[in-house]
Parts: structure tokens; C-alpha cells; sequence
């Protein structure tokens, strides 16, 4: 028979807390003779407040649960109910595997590459409202998970950039990506062109590309030039919060491999630069805020996309962080 399930909040070490919302909310399984049905059961039971509790204080992360495998991390996502927003059917950069419908691993970069703080997919018309998480296996050494709040990291800016806030707000940003024919695992953004729009050729690419309003150019070796509409930079929350929605920081820190040059992959919607210094500036202030993740096998993580940023650090060892979407209420 099922032992009841009982979650306690708990604090971990260096852990912010705003507005006294603590970041991110921990909620420790305190049944160490739980089983997973009994967890499931209390997902579906409070999923509505979860999802409040993830919105307000920007992500959730469940230790000590009964969650083992790819399997019962599919099982863990779907009692909350969500649509799920599949790899194939986005336009992530990231290289993927799929180990489940829903579930695949979080990104098949090398260990020694950074990624950089991020709104997921907030560099495409298409993104996901929530992100799952969880870790199979913790590297031996780094591996964090870094999260940041960005509702919090745009008031810290207004107050020391304004500027820069208000013009990516009134401007947009675009995004410009070089991927390859074949895809490319040394890469933190190596996904393929066929892959990433699903087409067979480039005629299947031009009509994906034309249908969401990009700007595209074919190089001779077979790789793809790809820049996005203008997309919003700011984004405003039903309860009346602002958040730097945008892949500001990680595209212009972090979009570097043989194809691509991170200074010249973002720039405003009509065209012109950003300042290197104002980048700095937000990426610094982002990091001063940021909260690593310490995995523990079994962990498992629920980020609204919406409201905080994630990455990944480098690590020594092997490390297994599975990943699952939401799509868009």
C-alpha cells in the first residue's frame, strides 16, 4: 500500500530569498517509503498551486522523490497535466536526445563548454512556458544548473542601465545563427538545419523560414545563415512583473564555434549594435544574482520560462540532466 506523500520546504546553503519568496523553492520529500504512485497523485492533487508557487518564486526544485529513471520523470512531468512541447517541434540550437516522447537529455555540448544564462528559446517565435529538469547522474565535478530571476535581474538594471532596458524594450532584438548541414555535438547551438525547421532539403527549409518571418542565407558549405524577426527583449507578466525575456546573454557570451562569432548573433530589431559594455554590464548583475543548482540524483526541477533564466556550468566527469517542455497555455 502507498505511504502518504509529505513535502516540507527546506533551505539549501546560499539559497536568495525575494520579497520573501526563497529562490528556488525546495520542497524535501520527508517519506523515505514513498512510492511513485503516491507522488503522482500528489502532483495532480496540487499541481495548480505548484504552478503558482514556480511563477512566484521563479522555479521549484523536488528532492528526495521516488524518481529514479527517464520513465518516472516522464510520469513526474505528465501528472501536471501540461501540453507537452516536443524537441522535434522546436527550434532549439541546442544538439539533443530523445529518451522518451517528452524527455531528452539537456544538451550534448562538451563538458568544457559554458551556457550561458537564458530564457529557453526566447531567440525564436516559439518557446515553451515551463521547463522540467532532472538529474539522472550529478557530474563528479561542476555541472551546476545556474538560475537567475529575471524579474529581479531587470529591476537591477533599470537601475543601473536604463537606458539600455528601455531601448531593448522599445527596439526588440534579432538573432542571427549559422548552422551546420549535419549536426554538430562539439557545439552548445550545433543542431542542424534539417533538424532544427525538419526539412528534407532547402526548399522545406524556406518555406519553414518564410512562414516564420525570417531572414536567411545559404553559405557554401552547406550551412545556413538564419536571423529572426524582431522579437521582444521585455516581457509582461499577468500579475503586473517585468522580466528580461531574451537570449541577450548567452547569445552574446556564449554563440561561439567554428561557424559562429557571439558579437555579431544579437543586435537591436533594426539592425544596429549593442554596446559590449551594457552586455557586460547585464551579464555581471545576472551573475551576482544567480543561483547554482547542487544536483543530487533524483532531483528534479520546474523553471517557469517566464520568469528565470537557466545555463549549465562546466563539469569533469559524466553528468546526465534530463530535460522536458511545456508548451504555451
Amino acid at each position: 500500500m502507498n505511504s502518504p506523500c509529505h513535502a516540507a520546504s527546506v533551505t539549501l546553503d546560499g539559497q536568495p530569498t525575494y520579497d520573501g519568496a526563497p529562490f528556488p523553492l525546495v520542497l524535501c520529500n520527508q517519506n523515505p517509503a514513498m512510492e511513485l504512485g503516491t507522488a503522482l497523485d500528489w502532483v495532480t492533487q496540487e499541481r495548480q498551486q505548484l504552478l503558482e508557487q514556480a511563477s512566484r518564486h521563479g522555479a521549484i526544485l523536488f528532492r528526495d522523490f521516488p524518481i529514479q529513471t527517464a520513465e518516472d520523470f516522464d510520469s513526474f512531468v505528465a501528472a501536471f497535466g501540461l501540453q507537452n512541447f516536443a524537441y522535434k517541434d522546436s527550434l532549439s540550437n541546442a544538439v539533443r536526445v530523445n529518451r522518451t516522447e517528452r524527455v531528452f537529455t539537456a544538451n550534448e555540448a562538451p563538458p568544457n563548454v559554458t551556457i550561458f544564462l537564458h530564457h529557453e528559446m526566447a531567440q525564436t517565435p516559439i518557446y515553451p512556458s515551463r521547463l522540467f529538469f532532472f538529474c539522472e547522474q550529478p557530474a563528479e565535478v561542476g555541472g551546476a544548473t545556474p538560475l537567475c530571476r529575471s524579474d529581479v535581474l531587470i529591476e537591477r538594471m533599470m537601475e543601473a542601465c536604463p537606458q539600455f532596458v528601455a531601448d531593448c524594450r522599445q527596439r526588440g532584438l534579432k538573432y542571427s545563427n549559422v548552422m551546420p548541414l549535419d549536426a554538430d555535438r562539439q557545439s552548445g547551438m550545433g543542431r542542424s538545419w534539417k533538424d532544427t525547421f525538419r526539412a528534407a532539403d532547402r526548399a522545406e527549409a524556406e518555406q519553414r523560414l518564410r512562414e516564420l518571418g525570417y531572414h536567411w542565407e545559404w553559405l557554401d558549405d552547406g550551412c545556413l545563415r538564419a536571423t529572426t524577426p524582431v522579437l521582444d527583449a521585455v516581457r509582461e507578466l499577468p500579475d503586473g512583473r517585468r522580466t528580461f525575456f531574451n537570449q541577450l546573454i548567452a547569445a552574446f557570451q556564449g554563440w561561439k564555434d567554428d561557424r559562429n562569432d557571439p558579437h555579431k548573433s544579437i543586435t537591436f530589431g533594426d539592425g544596429t549594435p549593442l554596446d559590449p559594455a551594457m552586455v557586460d554590464l547585464a551579464t555581471e548583475l545576472a551573475e551576482a544574482i544567480t543561483f547554482d543548482v547542487p544536483w543530487q540524483a533524483g532531483d528534479v526541477a520546474l523553471v517557469d520560462n517566464y520568469v528565470t533564466m537557466h545555463g549549465r556550468r562546466t563539469f569533469e566527469g559524466t553528468r546526465k540532466v534530463l530535460a522536458s517542455l511545456v508548451a504555451v497555455d
